[in-house]
């Protein structure tokens, strides 16, 4: 885990795991040598760059490039100076190495238990003529192939700035022959992976909604061309925030690649007064010489054990019901409990109430912000009934979406300037709500206080916390003009500020975030909540790739996911219960229908399937994934679930459409030891390691459409 720093060559060398990232001061500039596979730290680094040293700005590969002095491809940050200039120059003054990792000031981050963990490299970089500092900061892990990358500028001059893009990190890289891989989507579609060859010019991925978005997640990867899940040279990107992102990667003329990651520039500037400092949000950047499936094990293990925070990182999630596909807003004490009561029976271990218990809340048109029970449908209470529920032996949750207001509300009636508004301008709706404007302390302070009373008074024991709609009309009322453009980071900084609140003050609940499914499932959001609820979609044909997209770059222990009635509520699709139990498994598993409309034999099978996951959990949320087959490439969905110890493995396999007369299909699994033997459970069969990875494991013949099975190893005599 060293840093090194050679003073005769002013080169720096960053050994993280498995990997190597090296740059060196070349006429004041940081400029990009290397990063890969990890190399000896000997005198022959110093020639990395020998042939770019002469180079005008325009070529030579940066870590940090400007505007304005030479350099015509995308600048990391951009300055307006008092003066009316727009060109500032920052060059090499000093550095430093510390142990461990600082936190970031407001800002959710991967963390370090023990400064042995990792070291920090941190930067100084200084423009003379404004007083604009940057430290860029370098953290790299000791037990993970990544390096977390951040940037802080400190006005230090005498004249106040405006920064009009401050990016969180950039590297050049001294080739183009990359394919690029990232996530795109929609409302009920989240997850799709999409790869595309770089061509010359600039590919960009964003949001410009307010939030991290359905359309494309806060990720992008750069792979070798002949890269696949299991070989090649793969770089990923992932920015730990919640708001409006950019990514992208430009081509220039030379063939060099530049990638840049941060927050959008789109609509965005902050003035910067003297003695003042802007934090950007971490980056944190993966390297894999063993394909994709590598990288996504690497951020996996780095998000679920060092980014999810608090006692529910390290435990077993709970088997949930949620009464919203089972009842929506029409629902009463008593209906409530017999779907608990069912429940119980079943072996479910958590009963959440969902949209509809407070206010006058019969549809979506009015009372987000009245969080006080509705005494015509729980005439005790939700104390009381949350009583009931844990005397059945289940525990007790809630939705609420408290970044919301209707204009149907009494708090809206008393309130009418604590939405994001600008003056004059109609207010756009979108479900029937507006958004709290969460950049004024006054509005988040409301929201703890009216929460806080909640949580204290009721034994809930999980939150599942939406937020349905994006931002439009980003003003604040509390805000000089100068700083309008400041606004959407501000509301995104003020929900932090909210949530390490709440998540410190009351550690035994167990948050889950959820923006219409998959809108802000990002990085920064697992700080404070270490699951997201996935997809409003729980068709269990469409998580297939819904799902495998998704554990490109996010732990399983994050993913929600549920069986659902069918027909199913989103598509009119027709699985399985056996499907449906055996996708949801591959997450963090639940119900969401009535389960007092099961019949008896279908009881029967939701208990074994209860059970199964209680047997399997473990492995599932903390076990190493493979993933094995694409629902993107065919007809077949597979992956796997591998103990620390390769000892268990549980293998999910599906097929979505029959076929005539089939050929024998079988699976090569990974992620086993070669020199063990496995015995599947419920049957004799014995395999070695080595067969099931090399030669395979054979599938028996299913039938139909949407079928699936599992395959649970135990390896023998080990």
């Amino acid at each position: 885990m060293p840093i090194y720093y050679e003073k005769d060559f002013n080169l720096f060398h960053l050994q993280s795991k498995d990997t190597s990232y090296i740059f060196q001061i070349i006429n004041g500039y940081p400029a990009h040598a290397y990063w890969g596979k990890k190399l000896r730290h000997d005198q022959s680094l110093q020639t990395l760059l020998e042939q770019q040293k002469q180079d005008f700005l325009d070529r030579l590969p940066q870590e940090y490039p400007q505007y304005g002095s030479g350099d015509f491809r995308s600048p990391a940050y951009q300055v307006h100076l008092e003066d009316g200039s727009r060109v500032t120059e920052l060059v090499y003054e000093e550095h430093r190495i510390i142990k461990g990792k600082p936190k970031l000031e407001g800002l959710p981050a991967t963390y370090v238990e023990s400064d042995d963990e990792a070291q920090t490299l941190e930067l100084v970089l200084s423009d003379k003529y404004s007083g604009l500092n940057v430290i860029m900061s370098y953290t790299v892990f000791e037990e993970h192939c990544a390096i977390a990358r951040s940037v802080r500028f400190v006005n230090q001059g005498e004249k106040p700035l405006r920064l009009w893009r401050a990016l969180s990190a950039s590297i050049d890289f001294q080739d183009s022959n990359f394919d690029i891989l990232y996530l795109s989507g929609a409302w009920s579609r989240e997850g799709q992976v999409e790869r595309k060859p770089l061509g010359p010019g600039l590919t960009t991925i964003e949001s410009r909604r307010g939030v991290s978005s359905h359309q494309l997640n806060p990720f992008i990867a750069l792979l070798r061309p002949n890269a696949d899940e299991d070989h090649g040279d793969v770089y990923g990107f992932s920015f730990v925030y919640s708001g409006n992102f950019i990514a992208q990667a430009e081509v220039d003329q030379f063939f060099n690649t530049r990638v840049q990651i941060g927050i959008n520039p789109f609509d965005f500037a902050w003035l910067l007064n003297p003695g003042e400092s802007f934090q950007t949000p971490e980056t944190i950047m993966v390297y894999s010489n063993n394909g994709i499936g590598e990288m996504s094990r690497t951020f996996h293990r780095l998000y679920r054990t060092r980014l999810c925070r608090g006692i529910y990182r390290d435990q077993e999630r709970p088997i949930l019901v949620n009464n919203w596909e089972a009842t929506y807003f029409n629902f009463n004490e008593e209906k409530l409990l017999e779907i608990a009561k069912v429940g119980a029976e079943l072996g479910i271990e958590l009963f959440v109430l969902d949209d509809g218990w407070f206010g006058k809340r019969n549809d979506d048109t009015t009372s987000l912000g009245d969080w006080y029970e509705d005494r015509a449908k729980l005439p005790h209470g939700l104390e009381h009934l949350a009583n009931r529920i844990n005397d059945l032996g289940l525990k007790f949750g809630l939705w609420v979406e408290p970044e919301m207001i209707s204009p149907e509300s009494e708090l809206y009636r008393k309130h009418p300037d604590w939405c994001l508004h600008v003056k004059g301008r109609r207010r756009t709706l979108f479900r029937n709500q507006l958004i709290l404007d969460f950049s004024r302390k006054e509005v988040r302070d409301y929201i703890y206080d009216v929460l806080s009373s909640l949580f204290s008074r009721v034994p809930i024991s999980y939150i599942k916390w939406d937020m349905n709609r994006y931002m439009t009309e980003i003003g604040s009322a509390d805000f000089p003009p100068e700083r309008q453009t400041e606004i959407a980071h501000r509301y995104v900084l003020g929900l932090y500020e909210l949530l390490e609140r709440l998540t410190l003050n009351f550690p035994h609940i167990l948050f889950e975030s959820c923006s219409s499914g998959g809108g802000r499932f990002d990085p920064g959001m697992l700080y404070y909540m270490p699951q997201t609820w996935t997809s409003d979609n729980t068709d269990a044909v469409a998580r297939q790739k819904i799902q495998y997209g998704m554990s490109i770059v996010y732990p399983v222990s994050t993913i929600g996911a549920h069986v659902s009635a069918v027909p199913n509520h989103q598509v009119g699709r027709n699985t399985p219960l056996k499907t449906r139990g055996n996708m949801a498994m591959s997450g963090n598993f639940g119900y969401e229908l009535d389960l007092t409309k099961f019949t008896e034999e279908e009881k029967e099978f939701v208990k074994e399937q209860v059970a199964m996951y209680k047997n399997i959990r473990s492995l599932v949320q903390k076990g190493d994934m493979y993933r094995l087959k694409s629902p993107f490439e065919g007809n077949e969905t597979a992956w796997m679930f591998v103990s620390k110890d390769q000892t268990e493995a549980i293998v999910f396999y599906f097929r979505i459409l029959a076929e005539a007369h089939p050929p024998y299909y079988k699976l090569t699994l990974k992620g086993l030891n070669p020199e063990l033997n496995y015995q599947i459970e419920g049957t004799e069969d014995v395999y070695g390691g080595d067969r099931l990875m090399y030669a395979g494991l054979p599938i028996p013949p299913l039938k139909g459409d949407y079928v699936s099975t599992w395959f649970k190893l135990k390896a023998l005599n080990h």
